[in-house]
């Protein structure tokens, strides 16, 4: 079991994902200025590109709110204000080495939990402005969440049956000789679709599509606009983050100490995701959920019947 966290903890991890979370988002601006605009041709212009998502943000913060009749204001800003707060949540019993903020006997419920508290706050999100586009960018949401949902869940409980437990930190613990990743490869990569798909970024970004003029944000301006797509960040960011304990050996690994490997690895998962928007085409939703129910589902079936297999036989 790891060492409990210091209470300070709890004030610094929202401040680490949302540094992480900008990080990331900085790293996405410089991509998207290469593909753009052709490489950087200084050091100079690259962190010009890299500081682009925080002068966004600084421009949203003095950005009137848009007005849209009779809107459900309420429940719109409660979803708004919801999804990173499912983030931040979430990502309570990530691991940084071996120290969490909470290590609850059930921590992968805990954090499946909040995965599905975020579908709740896209759909209110959509819901509130009542806007047509607005709502359809909710609804297919909770489509796509129907889709990548029951492989999702298959993964994480593929990583919880090699460890034997639902708590992060024995997950962890277990992987002290071989990572799940080794054994566990189509749990691991379902797991990095999933993930995309619960921050609807790359493939999976259709609640926000510009076929609909930007779905569930469409209506959102001013600060609502930059929580909303705040917390979008965060999910990646967490996402990505709970890959490590689950799949990568959380902090073991040699030379550097516990947290810095989970740092690194996450960094290295995050790229790699971020990457992903650029290297995958946007999945048509129907397709996603047909090869989710009839490919992703029986290949996690078969994966955790495997690992189960050699459980028993230990």
């Amino acid at each position: 079991m790891p060492e409990a966290a210091p209470l300070w903890a709890t004030v610094v991890l929202p401040v680490a994902l949302a540094v992480a979370a900008l990080v990331a988002a900085g790293f996405d601006a410089v991509l998207s200025g290469a593909a753009e605009r052709g490489p950087a041709g200084s050091v100079r212009e690259t962190g010009r590109r890299a500081a682009a998502p925080l002068r966004e943000a600084l421009r949203l913060l003095v950005q009137q709110p848009r007005r849209t009749t009779a809107a459900d204001r309420l429940l719109g800003r409660l979803g708004v204000v919801l999804i990173p707060v499912a983030a931040v949540l979430a990502g309570a019993v990530l691991p940084w080495g071996f120290r969490a903020v909470s290590d609850p006997s059930v921590g992968i419920v805990w954090f499946n939990a909040m995965e599905a508290l975020a579908w709740a706050a896209v759909w209110l999100a959509g819901w509130g402005p009542n806007s047509a586009l607005s709502l359809i960018g909710g609804y297919r949401f909770l489509a796509q969440g129907l889709a990548y949902e029951l492989p999702h869940m298959f993964a994480l409980t593929t990583a919880a049956l090699g460890a034997e437990s639902l708590r992060v930190g024995d997950v962890v613990a277990a992987q002290d000789g071989v990572w799940f990743v080794v054994w566990m490869p189509v749990a691991f990569v379902v797991y990095l679709l999933s993930a995309l798909a619960m921050a609807f970024w790359g493939p999976f970004a259709h609640p926000l599509a510009r076929d609909a003029a930007g779905g569930a944000a469409v209506e959102l301006a001013g600060v609502d606009r930059l929580v909303f797509l705040g917390g979008r960040w965060l999910l990646l960011v967490v996402t990505a983050g709970f890959s490590v304990p689950l799949f990568l050996g959380g902090g073991h690994g040699p030379l550097l100490p516990g947290w810095a490997w989970t740092v690194v690895k996450t960094a290295a998962v995050l790229m790699l995701l971020v990457a992903a928007r650029r290297a995958l085409p946007v999945v048509r939703m129907e397709r996603y959920m047909e090869t989710a129910w009839m490919v992703l589902v029986p290949l996690t079936l078969v994966q955790a019947l495997v690992v189960a297999v050699v459980v028993l036989n230990r």
